[in-house]
């Protein structure tokens, strides 16, 4: 059973904009480091960005730095990712993902591009860039 519900996928065209949000029903992500990723029919779940329990801080994979941002509402117990100058390369099921170790120190150490180090996962919402 899925921890997290991911909203906002839909189609877009090439060149715009599309926000997905995410939230757990049962629980507080207020100290989980939150995680985007996505995945195309046959191929792998790829790291997409995450983001550490203040919002002060974000990664992202080369592939959408600059076009992409992460934030974050604690209070409303929400993470958003941002998809702008959207391609149809961007076309995916974008999941969101949480982590427990999300302290200063293991924000610095962990490999947040591995699935492996993310322990809540949504079922993921479809995005689809039209030409």
């Amino acid at each position: 059973q899925a921890q997290l519900v991911e909203y906002g996928g839909g189609l877009a065209q090439a060149g715009g904009s599309l926000r997905l949000s995410c939230s757990p029903p049962r629980y507080s992500l207020s100290n989980w480091v939150m995680g985007w990723f996505r995945q195309v029919p046959g191929n792998e779940r790829t790291f997409v960005g995450a983001i550490d329990r203040s919002g002060g801080a974000t990664i992202f994979a080369d592939s959408v730095k600059g076009r992409f941002t992460i934030s974050r509402d604690n209070p409303m117990n929400t993470a958003y990712l941002q998809l702008s100058n959207l391609r149809v390369e961007d076309t995916a099921r974008y999941f969101c993902a949480g982590s427990d170790k999300s302290t200063d120190a293991q924000w610095l150490a962990t490999d947040w591009n591995s699935r492996a180090s993310y322990d809540y996962w949504g079922q993921g919402t479809q995005v689809t860039v039209s030409p």
